[in-house]
């Protein structure tokens, strides 16, 4: 089995910084990447707090762009279905995937990032692809002068139901309190924009439709009402789960899933380390993740001289 100085497990914001960083150390590493190199922010429209883009930029164009940086210094990038089991073997790290190939290094970065949170209500499996997304970026056009709605109140959804106005005739943004969450400046676009309506105080309890979205049924936290809303479909951003599921039982995480690290962001495990989304940390921002990619490779690099 061939054996790399570091393997890096995700190829979002967070792995793809480390990549480079390592390549620059001229360690011999690997991306590991079940999808798009880019992650969730390659689906996200426009990026307008990243420096050194005044005008904003898109998610997918900026993420091409670390992508082409971390292979110019001679990244390997490795395509696989998922990631199934990280195994300890005396002084390697073990990385085992669902289509039972193996890959072995000294040290890994985890940059797994995290997925959107389900609602887990009647109906979502059913219509999940026939209404329902959790990406507005990649099926807002599918909604064109149509009445879609917005279930959340963060950054994520309020984002999306920005972007959706450039399709649907209505969006209608459902919260489950009486303020949005959001940043200041994303709030106050959502609130000047015609197109947007707010539902406050309300959770989504099913979703309806046979073979297409038709309507929810929301349920007002506050009264206890249930009442039925007419939309076409439903972009749902309640939150994420992080891509940790194959570290339980190796490496520590809290009571959420994300990985626990210590200052040089090195799990319990020595030779482990762990930088963005996946990680256990405040603030989930591409800035963020990018400047943990850079300290994990740093580290990681002080790791690999030190064995």
């Amino acid at each position: 089995m061939e054996v790399r100085d570091i393997i890096i497990i995700g190829g979002g914001p967070a792995g793809l910084t480390s990549a480079i960083y390592a390549a620059r150390y001229l360690r011999k590493a690997a991306v590991l990447e079940k999808g798009v190199p880019g992650g969730q922010i390659a689906m996200t429209d426009v990026i307008e707090n990243y420096p050194g883009f005044p005008d904003g930029i898109r998610g997918m164009e900026l993420m091409q762009k670390f992508e082409e940086q971390a292979k110019r210094f001679g990244t390997e990038f490795v395509n696989l279905f998922e990631v199934k089991a990280l195994e300890e073997n005396d002084d390697l790290k073990i990385v085992k995937s669902s289509d039972n190939r193996s890959f072995a290094a000294k040290a890994i970065i985890i940059a797994t990032g995290q997925d959107p949170k389900p609602l887990n209500v009647p109906g979502e499996n059913r219509l999940i692809g026939k209404g329902i997304s959790y990406c507005a970026t990649c099926d807002g056009a599918f909604f064109k002068d149509m009445e879609v709605a917005v279930v959340g109140g963060g950054n994520s959804a309020i984002q999306e139901a920005i972007f959706l106005t450039r399709f649907a005739s209505r969006v209608l943004v459902i919260h489950r309190r009486d303020q949005l969450r959001a940043d200041k400046i994303l709030q106050k676009k959502a609130f000047e924009n015609k197109k947007i309506s707010f539902l406050w105080n309300s959770v989504v309890v099913e979703v309806l439709g046979d073979n297409k979205v038709t309507g929810l049924k929301v349920r007002n936290v506050k009264s206890e009402n249930v009442n039925e809303v007419k939309v076409d479909g439903v972009f749902i951003f309640i939150g994420y789960i992080p891509n940790t599921s194959f570290l339980k039982g190796i490496v520590e995480l809290d009571k959420n899933g994300y990985v626990i690290t210590d200052e040089n962001l090195q799990t319990n495990i020595p030779g482990i380390f762990a930088a963005g989304d996946a990680r256990a940390n405040t603030l989930k921002q591409v800035s963020v993740a990018v400047g943990e990619g850079a300290l994990a490779a740093a580290n990681a690099e002080k790791y690999l001289e030190n064995i």
